[in-house]
C-alpha cells in the first residue's frame, strides 16, 4: 500500500544514513520528497536513488540553524511540490568529546542545529499545514532523548531538549483539537557516516554503541510513524527499548554502567585520523557523496523483530492472549488429571 503516494514530504539532514534511507523510503512510495541537507555532492546522490526508487526529488542546500533560509526552503518545497503533507526532522551535528574538552562554540552550534533546527523546522512546517488544516511533523530522535551517555553530552541535551518541546508542543496541538499530528521515533545506534565526519576529540575512531542498526530499519519506523501519528512516539530495536525500561526504573545504576563501559563502547581499536572530515562547520559530503550507510555494514542488523512487534501491537496482544489462555487450559487440563 503506497500511503504516500503523490504526497509532498520535506526531509531535513537527507543527504546520508537516517534522513537518506527515508527519502529514499518515501521515494519507493512514489511520494515527491525535499531533500534538504548542506552538503551538495551528498543530496545530488540522495536525490538519483529518491528518483531511481520511484520518487520525485528536489535538493535544497540548506543549513537548518538559519531560520530564515530554511522559511525560504520550505516555500520553494510548496511552490514546486504542491502543499506540505509530511516534514521529517533528521538533521544534526555532533562532537565526541568529554564535556570539559568542548568550546563553548561547538556547544552552541551542536545546539542550534541539532535543537534549534527541529524547533525552526517544527515552527515552518506548523505554520503552513495550519493553512491546509491537515500534516505530520515527525521528530527522529534517539535513546539518547531519554538516557544520556559519556563522550556525547552536546548530542545528548539536544536529543533531550527536542523531547521536552515535542511533548509541549503535542499537547497544545491536542488542546485545540488540531488535526496536525507530531510524533517522535526513538532511535537505537545505527550505521551512517556521521562516524567518519563527527568532530571527535577521541584518541581512536568513532563508533555507534552497539548492538547497531541499518539505516533502513530506522527508515521503516519514521514510515510507519508518519503513516500513524496518533501514538505519542515509537521505538527502533530492542536495544532502544531495553535502555528506556533500564532508565526508567534503574537510572543510577546505569550511570555507574556507562561509567565503566561508556568510553570503550563508543571507539574502536583503531586510531582516530587526525585528517578526517569534520563537518561541524561546513558540510563533509559537500564534493565527497558519503552514501547512505557508515563504515560497519559488517556489524549492522537489517531487520528488528521489536520494531514489527512496536507496529502490530493487536498481533502481538493477541498473540499473547491465545497463549495464556492456553496455558490456563493446558493447566486446568493438567489439575483435572490430578484430581482424579
Amino acid at each position: 500500500m503506497n500511503t504516500f503516494k503523490d504526497k509532498t514530504i520535506v526531509v531535513t539532514g537527507a543527504s546520508g544514513g537516517i534522513g537518506r534511507a527515508t527519502a529514499i523510503a518515501f521515494g519507493k512510495q512514489g511520494a515527491s520528497v525535499a531533500l534538504l541537507a548542506r552538503g551538495d555532492a551528498g543530496l545530488a546522490g540522495a536525490a538519483k536513488e529518491v528518483e531511481r526508487s520511484g520518487g520525485r526529488a528536489l535538493t535544497i542546500a540548506v543549513d537548518t540553524s538559519d531560520h530564515d533560509a530554511l522559511d525560504a526552503a520550505a516555500s520553494r518545497v510548496e511552490q514546486e511540490l504542491g502543499p506540505i503533507d509530511v516534514w521529517v526532522n533528521v538533521a544534526f551535528t555532533s562532537v565526541f568529546a568529554p564535556f570539559t574538552e568542548i568550546k563553548p562554540e561547538e556547544y552552541k552550534r551542536v545546539t542550534d542545529v541539532s535543537y534549534l533546527g527541529y524547533v525552526y523546522g517544527t515552527m515552518i512546517a506548523l505554520d503552513r499545514m495550519k493553512k491546509h488544516n491537515r500534516g505530520t511533523i515527525v521528530q527522529v530522535g534517539s535513546a539518547l532523548a531519554y538516557r544520556g551517555i559519556p563522550l556525547q553530552s552536546a548530542y545528548c541535551g539536544a536529543k533531550h531538549a527536542i523531547q521536552g518541546f515535542n511533548e509541549s508542543l503535542r499537547c497544545e496541538l491536542l488542546h485545540d483539537g488540531s488535526p496536525i499530528k507530531t510524533t517522535m521515533v526513538q532511535m537505537p545506534a545505527v550505521n551512517t557516516p556521521q562516524f567518519s565526519w563527527v568532530l571527535s576529540r577521541l584518541p581512536n575512531k568513532a563508533q555507534p554503541v552497539p548492538p547497531i542498526y541499518q539505516p533502513e530499519v530506522a527508515a521503516r519506523g519514521v514510515l510507519f510513524a508518519a503513516a500513524h501519528p496518533q501514538r505519542r512516539e515509537y521505538w527502533v530495536g530492542a536495544s532502544t527499548a531495553a535502555t528506556l525500561v533500564a532508565n526508567a526504573v534503574a537510572p543510577g545504576l546505569l550511570d555507574r554502567y556507562l561509567a565503566r563501559t561508556g568510553f570503550a563502547s563508543q571507539q574502536r581499536p583503531q586510531r582516530r585520523d587526525p585528517e578526517q572530515p569534520v563537518n561541524l562547520w561546513e558540510p563533509a559530503d559537500a564534493e565527497r557523496d558519503f552514501g547512505t550507510h557508515g563504515a560497519f555494514d559488517d556489524r549492522s542488523a537489517t531487520r528488528s523483530p521489536q520494531l514489527w512487534a512496536s507496529h502490530h501491537h493487536g498481533t502481538v496482544l493477541a498473540a499473547a492472549g491465545a497463549t495464556a489462555l492456553g496455558l490456563l487450559a493446558l493447566g486446568a487440563s493438567l489439575l483435572g488429571r490430578t484430581g482424579r
